[in-house]
């Protein structure tokens, strides 16, 4: 392979190091081993875009529908702006499922745990 240093060995990546794209690099910086990103954020700036730009690519495409051949802007970018839109709703939708899922996961078996212990109180499905 070019660009390798024959003085190194090449380093084999298990499945479990590897990245959703390809290879995860070593760390090299000065961030901690347990940074993480902003889900709190991340999951109050995807549920507020979701509707915003789904709101968005029904007006623009209603606007191309509606748009004639003389007006200005035609049919032809207001129809970009609203797959654009489109686009950018089925990212923001992808990143909503991805931070509710991390949620989940690093909140564990608690809320299952909770829901129990509310229905032991009051007597309802799963009490003892």
């Amino acid at each position: 392979m070019s660009g390798t240093n024959p003085d190194r060995p090449e380093e084999r990546t298990t499945r479990e190091d590897s990245g959703t794209i390809g290879r995860r690099s070593p760390r090299t910086g000065t961030e901690p081993v347990t940074a993480q990103s902003p889900l709190g954020l991340r999951l109050l700036l995807s549920a507020v875009f979701v509707p915003v730009f789904a709101a968005a690519t029904a007006y623009f495409a209603v606007w191309a529908a509606d748009s004639g051949p003389a007006d200005s802007p035609g049919s032809g970018p207001l129809t970009t702006v609203a797959a654009v839109c489109g686009v950018l709703t089925l990212l923001a939708a992808l990143d909503l499922t991805v931070v509710a899922r991390r949620l989940r996961r690093e909140r564990g078996p608690t809320t299952t745990s909770r829901r129990a212990a509310r229905h032991a109180r009051r007597g309802g499905p799963g009490a003892a």
